[in-house]
């Protein structure tokens, strides 16, 4: 009697350390979940400040060539204006020299005139008594020929002279209305250019203070950026401190399993009612089984190329398979995505590694975040959810700490 009862309570003791085992596993897992999932979420909010950094990039850049452009209008009009100005000035100088040229014609014009005026005077003064003097003074009838044309020349040539001044004075006021004319519109083309060119400069220093906001809201996105990965890092420190327990409470559970291993424990008897069919036993040099009674299609790369940092499991028929933990661990994530993944289930394993089963069937997943899983225990069934093109297995190996960047090639690790 005395020896059943000490068995009863050595059971209950072992039941009892495997529950806090499990518990404390559960609760590490969940701590670390939610930590990674807040690093998801940063990782996310990072990608989309990096997108909206080569927007506002873009945005400057055609900007800057808008402003380059302007400042090549302005620089041409500021030549032409500096063309009007020279021209201007080619014309004040015609202007001034019209106009010293009108000066002195009219002071000729004025001497000629009063001289023209005076022989008139005399001539009316003398009347034609005098003009016939003149003429009867000459000594024969040559010199009374010659005496009538030198009259009549002089006459004639005060006439053309004053006519020729006269014209002449005409020609120089038309000359001068003209060039004023020319030098109103130049001023008024100045002007004009002038005032386009305030336009684009103040059109430049519009743009500039839209290229200064750009800069701002640059600086402010890559402070964002700086302060997400700052968080990263924090969150990478409580992730890896999470791992190491983790680890730790794995090594201690498979010590524990091996001791109980030949009394025929509770657990491994619940490991295999919860496996739902039977699993490949063949194992690699790592210790994996596959997770799939299938083979694989899709390798690393894909046919174009294209990095794939997984394999799939895709033959005819694996629609609906189950799919088994390829070594014991901890289920660290169980998610139902829509995109990506789809229906993905994460494990940690004692050694350091982390494996991953994407794509499986809407509510086929039966293991939960923090449960202990043991190889060949069934976790979820082959589906097409997510990102996907057919029914397959996407299955992952990765490093600490497991992320997404630690991704290796899953055939060194498979049998």
């Amino acid at each position: 009697m005395k020896n059943i009862v000490q068995k009863i309570i050595g059971v209950i003791l072992i039941a009892v350390m495997v529950l806090y085992t499990n518990a404390s596993l559960a609760a590490n897992s969940n701590d670390y979940t939610a930590e990674q999932n807040k690093k998801n979420e940063n990782n996310a909010l990072i990608k989309e400040i990096q997108e909206r950094e080569t927007e506002v990039e873009k945005i400057k850049d055609a900007t800057l060539k808008e402003v380059e452009k302007l400042n090549i209008q302005i620089t041409q009009y500021e030549n032409q204006i500096q063309g009007l100005d020279a021209q201007i000035d080619a014309a004040n100088k015609k202007i001034e020299e019209a106009e010293a040229n009108l000066k002195k014609s009219e002071e000729n014009y004025d001497k000629q005139e009063k001289a023209l005026e005076a022989r008139l005077v005399a001539l009316y003064e003398a009347g034609e008594t005098s003009y016939l003097d003149f003429l009867l003074s000459s000594e024969n009838l040559v010199d009374l020929i010659s005496n009538y044309y030198l009259a009549t020349e002089i006459a004639s040539y005060d006439t053309e002279l004053l006519d020729s001044i006269e014209k002449e004075k005409q020609k120089i006021a038309k000359a001068k209305e003209d060039l004023e004319t020319g030098k109103r519109e130049l001023v008024t083309q100045k002007a004009s250019k002038q005032s386009v060119a305030v336009q684009l400069n103040s059109t430049k220093a519009n743009k500039n203070k839209y290229v200064s906001q750009l800069n701002d809201e640059e600086k402010e996105l890559e402070s964002k950026i700086a302060e997400l990965k700052k968080a990263n890092e924090s969150l990478d420190a409580q992730i890896r401190a999470k791992q190491a327990a983790i680890a730790a409470a794995l090594k201690k559970q498979q010590e524990e399993a091996a001791k109980k291993s030949s009394s025929n424990s509770s657990s491994s008897s619940g490991s295999s009612s919860s496996s739902g069919s039977s699993a490949s036993t063949s194992k690699s040099s790592a210790g994996f089984i596959k997770p799939v009674n299938s083979y694989v299609t899709t390798g690393m790369y894909y046919s174009s190329g294209a990095y794939h940092g997984a394999v799939d499991f895709g033959a005819s028929g694996v629609n609906g398979k189950p799919v088994y933990a390829v070594a014991d661990g901890i289920v660290v994530t169980t998610n139902a995505w829509t995109t990506s993944y789809g229906n993905h289930v994460i494990i940690a394993h004692y050694n350091g590694l982390y494996t991953l089963y994407a794509h499986g069937q809407m509510g086929s997943i039966c293991v939960s975040e923090g449960q202990t899983v043991k190889q060949g225990q069934q976790i979820m069934r082959v589906g097409s959810t997510g990102n996907s093109t057919g029914p397959h297995l996407h299955f992952e190996v990765r490093t600490s700490p497991g992320t997404y960047s630690c991704r290796v090639n899953p055939m060194s690790y498979l049998p």
